[in-house]
């Protein structure tokens, strides 16, 4: 994602925050926010996003890190608000580069980050355990935490107070009134720290277009009962790996249809032994069985829960649908649920697998058909409640795109915030609060950087097009051997192919074009190996252009002998 208009902003006066996005704002992935005061930085979370279709060969891909380079040693803190990917999956990459940053979160929050340090080999990082109602004294920046209901348990919203202002930064939340885990948003600390002050909120802005409250987790378990009643062979179930309320009414239910348990995919493996650990995962027990165990129970008294609702082509459902998983096979008669949202972006991904699946014999219950999944953001309705409560003086949603984004403001807008007030950022806008006022001043770059295999950073976008161009349009390339001083050509051209049109035979045509243009090139005083690559290049693109409306990727290669 190339930045445009980048414009330097001002030095930062004394008594002024400074708040840089260095992610989140436009993508569903990769939060992650600066806020810095006389010479100190605090961040709030480092997330991950996941790469689409368009990314070939991409693994991760991270928030604007680059811009705190070099400054780590400013930092005072990384504050975490829960733990899923797209707010803690790039710490291991912000502390690789100065390990000690302390990080701050909740115990489950922490926990799913130190299994992450653990595979990067970064054992020395400073955790610090915080709980809803503590309170943390940073240089410049004084925390307090707050309890919100979301996907995941132990989630916190944040309040910074600095001497430019309180800033509210809620993570991700909802308004379940009747959570599985009775821990509730609390609207009652909104209502206290409202009454205190509130100069800016950084507002969750998923759901800022679905109209109404977001419904209760509770009120999905007729439907997911419904698929194990109805169901007479095994039960697929497919979650996020961090979904730990999902899991455990899955457990709950197998165990009242005495069916056994499988956990498959590396991360839900490892985050529901942590989460059983902690004790927010109960697991009766006899329920939990491993995969190599599979075969030794009849289909009819199986739950697989798995990765890979999202149609992630590794996860483990993408490979039980295209029949390359090793183990588990899908057969005629087996019901998959889909027991999570659809991100943005991955409805082509989710799509296919559903159609894989389907035929296959699976009989595919999901969003689309079945009240089997509730979101874990707040709607519009839970929106303007918070605005209400909070009544901040200047509001800047956070993490969504652009259209969550600009819905969200015009909630904001509607409950009596002023649109001068009311900013919509994007990743990498400057955005200072003075005296009260909050808005843009200048513009830094916050570009995607792109993880791939086990390099950071070094794949550009370029990069990506010729990627896209290989996958989508195939390759070409043109060989020839050439004499400068009698100007001739001594071998080929030879032409290969891959993914193109790969009968040799079509190549006839422009191999004599090819070489025309070479011995006409020389002859006109072209010398150097280089210039008659490009003619080359012209004459192949020329060519399967009119041929064929095709642009492939064309690699020529002259050598002077």
């Amino acid at each position: 994602m190339a930045v445009d208009g980048l414009k330097t902003p001002p030095k930062l006066k004394s008594g002024t925050l400074r708040i840089i996005p260095l992610g989140g704002l436009g993508d569903v992935g990769r939060n992650m926010t600066c806020f810095e005061i006389n010479g100190k930085l605090l961040i709030v979370d480092c997330g991950v996003l996941f790469p689409e279709d368009t990314q070939p060969g991409v693994d991760l891909i991270l928030p604007g890190l680059d811009y705190i380079a070099d400054r780590l040693e400013d930092v005072v803190g990384l504050v975490l608000t829960h733990g899923h990917e797209d707010h803690i999956g790039a710490v291991p990459y912000l502390l690789r580069q100065r390990v000690d940053i302390p990080l701050y979160g909740s115990k489950l929050t922490l926990a799913l980050v130190e299994n992450k340090l653990r595979e990067h080999r970064l054992r020395q990082a400073m955790l610090h355990t915080v709980k809803e109602g503590d309170k943390v004294s940073l240089e410049g920046f004084d925390l307090e935490f707050f309890a919100v209901t979301h996907s995941i348990p132990d989630a916190l919203a944040v309040l910074i107070r600095t001497s430019a202002g309180n800033v509210l930064h809620t993570g991700d939340f909802k308004m379940d009134q009747l959570p599985l885990d009775h821990r509730i948003t609390d609207l009652r600390g909104f209502g206290r720290i409202g009454e205190e002050g509130v100069d800016l909120l950084l507002c969750d802005s998923t759901n800022a277009e679905v109209p109404g409250f977001t419904p209760l987790e509770r009120d999905i378990q007729p439907a997911l009962e419904r698929v194990f009643v109805q169901s007479k062979q095994k039960i697929v179930v497919a979650s996020f790996a961090s979904h730990v309320h999902r899991v455990q009414e899955i457990l709950n239910l197998a165990v009242k249809y005495d069916r056994k348990v499988c956990y498959v995919g590396r991360s839900m493996v490892r985050n529901m032994a942590v989460a059983r650990d902690l004790g927010y995962l109960t697991v009766p027990g006899n329920t939990l069985i491993d995969m190599q165990k599979l075969q030794d129970f009849p289909a009819e008294k199986v739950v697989i829960m798995c990765t890979g609702s999202q149609g992630e082509p590794l996860a483990a459902l993408s490979r039980m649908a295209n029949k390359t998983h090793p183990v588990i096979e899908i057969d005629p008669g087996d019901t998959v649920l889909f027991a999570s949202s659809m991100i943005p972006g991955n409805e082509i991904s989710i799509d296919r697998v559903i159609n894989a699946l389907t035929t296959l014999g699976a009989t595919v219950v999901h969003r689309g058909n079945a009240f089997v999944h509730v979101s874990g953001h707040a709607s519009s309705g839970e929106l303007l409640y918070l605005y209400n409560i909070v009544q901040p003086r200047n509001a800047m949603p956070v993490h969504g795109e652009k259209r969550h984004l600009v819905a969200n403001s015009k909630l904001a807008m509607s409950t009596g915030i002023p649109p001068e007030r009311t900013i919509v950022a994007q990743d990498g806008d400057v955005v200072d609060l003075h005296a009260g006022s909050a808005k843009i001043v200048g513009r830094v770059d916050a570009s995607y950087i792109f993880v791939d295999g086990s390099t950071v950073g070094d794949v550009s976008e370029t990069s990506l097009a010729d990627r896209r161009i290989l996958g989508e349009e195939g390759f070409i390339s043109v060989v020839s051997a050439v004499d400068m001083h009698s100007r001739t050509v001594v071998s080929g051209p030879d032409v290969s192919a891959r993914g193109f049109l790969e009968d040799p035979a079509i190549f006839d045509e422009v191999t004599v074009k090819i070489k025309d243009a070479l011995i006409s090139a020389m002859a006109d005083g072209v010398d150097d190996a280089h210039r008659l690559q490009q003619v080359q290049r012209r004459v192949v693109g020329q060519w399967v252009s009119t041929t064929y409306r095709r642009r492939p990727m064309i690699v020529p290669v002259v050598i002077a002998v």
